[in-house]
């Protein structure tokens, strides 16, 4: 079943962000994604999340946002993620944004910045942590960065972020694919290689104030292209690590990372101590 959701949504995926020579067949999309079994359904929360009763630990007092991807929602995906989270004793919460991801990434970061306003008002924490997939692993450094966010958060943690864009969407200039990506998904355009919006992100420093980065990728990445795009410059508050280098055998690519047992490792480290993961760690293969 995982195996079919991944090609299921790596094909929406490509066929939405490749440009005129990559792009999947139409016949791909045979599901229509506002009513596939792969969006969260209203309502529906990844596994423990948004439980606003949940009260932080002494042992886990900063609460741990999860944060999805383009073309996302705060539960596809992201069950096995959040109950790990859950399970290892966190209040985890998990929102939707940017009308699935696609719209401006500035907007959706003041939308993420007004979340988090909730959940520190609901927990009563001083910070949180954020885990985030693809442009959820990204769109909080905007956050961060501009609005504020370096005062409130202690940990982002990226699981295939698109930190320095890819190579796979398509020519902007383009008619065809300029008209899909501003009427379609605007995010898309502002997540190629290049792009005035990453080149605003990432001048200067990639990782302002005490906050701790730790950014996860696979080399089998189809989305972010290459997948080392994902990473940040070598500080001692960042750790970038690829699964394959330490369980070769994990097949995890940019759908499913948030499934990767391996990926899931880095991000528990992570979250348990001050820093971000450790690179030495062994994850059991």
């Amino acid at each position: 079943m995982r195996r079919l959701i991944g090609v299921l949504l790596a094909s929406v995926l490509l066929t939405l962000l490749a440009g005129p020579g990559l792009a999947a067949p139409a016949r791909a999309l045979s599901v229509p994604l506002a009513t596939s079994p792969l969006s969260g359904l209203p309502g529906s929360e990844p596994t423990g999340a948004n439980d606003w009763s949940c009260a932080p630990s002494a042992a886990h007092p900063t609460p741990v946002i999860i944060v999805h991807g383009t073309f996302g929602d705060r539960k596809s995906l992201l069950d096995d993620l959040s109950s790990a989270m859950v399970g290892a004793g966190y209040c985890v919460f998990s929102l939707d944004y940017g009308n699935r991801g696609t719209g401006d990434i500035p907007t959706s970061a003041q939308q993420l910045k007004a979340f988090v306003g909730k959940v520190l008002d609901a927990t009563g924490a001083a910070r949180v942590s954020m885990v985030g997939h693809s442009q959820g692993g990204m769109m909080p450094r905007y956050y961060i960065k501009f609005l504020g966010g370096a005062a409130y958060v202690d940990d982002l943690i990226g699981l295939s972020p698109s930190n320095h864009g890819t190579t796979i969407v398509g020519d902007p200039s383009n008619p065809i694919t300029g008209a899909l990506l501003d009427g379609v998904c605007p995010a898309c355009r502002q997540q190629a290689a290049g792009s005035a919006f990453l080149t605003k992100l990432n001048r200067g420093d990639e990782t302002p104030g005490a906050v701790s980065y730790t950014q996860v990728s696979t080399r089998y990445d189809e989305v972010v292209v290459p997948s080392t795009s994902a990473f940040l410059a070598d500080g001692p508050r960042t750790t970038n690590v690829t699964v394959q280098d330490y369980c070769p055998a994990d097949l995890a690519e940019h759908v499913l990372i948030p499934m990767s047992r391996t990926a899931i490792a880095f991000v528990l480290d992570a979250l348990a101590h001050p820093g971000p993961a450790d690179p030495d760690l062994q994850p059991a293969c």
